[in-house]
């Protein structure tokens, strides 16, 4: 009896991947799936401290967190700190580095120039750098335009996820 119900089961199972299959190239036109549009506004994020703002583009956004997702988070999974996990990549704890670190430019000078989290100390051969290269070969190959990516993929996090960025507990 087991084996006549498994060999019933198992079609069925399939059949109804195809059906599911069939429905998701139907929807897509066969096309491969894309990210998820992200609004303007969630997508602008400081671009100084002078206040000027830029806008990303969600393929800034994708290359961003596959930048991040290479060089970065075997620390910083999810915006915590594997090194120091009181200071993570969260939007008030980057707001209050000295000095700030909550733009794209004061985001990529941390990346080119790391220091402790009051500014005083340089932590360039303890924390992956561009100053250290030769140290960190995850930063080896990262152009301008992936600084720019992987900064703003962090500060846009707390907009997309909320709670659930740099260890905070998700939104119920």
């Amino acid at each position: 009896m087991y084996h006549s119900k498994k060999r019933l089961i198992n079609p069925l199972i399939g059949a109804v991947f195809v059906a599911l299959l069939a429905s998701v190239l139907w929807v897509t036109g066969g096309a491969e799936a894309t990210a998820v549009e992200i609004s303007k506004a969630t997508r602008t994020v400081p671009l100084n401290n002078a206040g000027e703002q830029i806008t990303l583009t969600t393929d800034q956004l994708a290359i961003g967190q596959k930048k991040f997702n290479g060089s970065c988070a075997s620390c910083h999974l999810d915006g915590t700190s594997k090194p120091n996990p009181d200071v993570d990549l969260g939007a008030q704890r980057l707001a209050n580095a000295i000095p700030p670190r909550n733009s794209i430019e004061s985001m990529i000078d941390y990346l080119e120039n790391p220091t402790t989290y009051d500014g005083l100390t340089s932590i360039e051969e303890l924390h992956p750098s561009l100053a250290r290269s030769d140290l960190f070969p995850q930063m080896r190959d990262l152009t301008e335009d992936d600084l720019v990516a992987i900064a703003g993929y962090i500060l846009v996090q707390p907009k997309i996820i909320g709670d659930q960025w740099a260890g905070g507990k998700p939104r119920r």
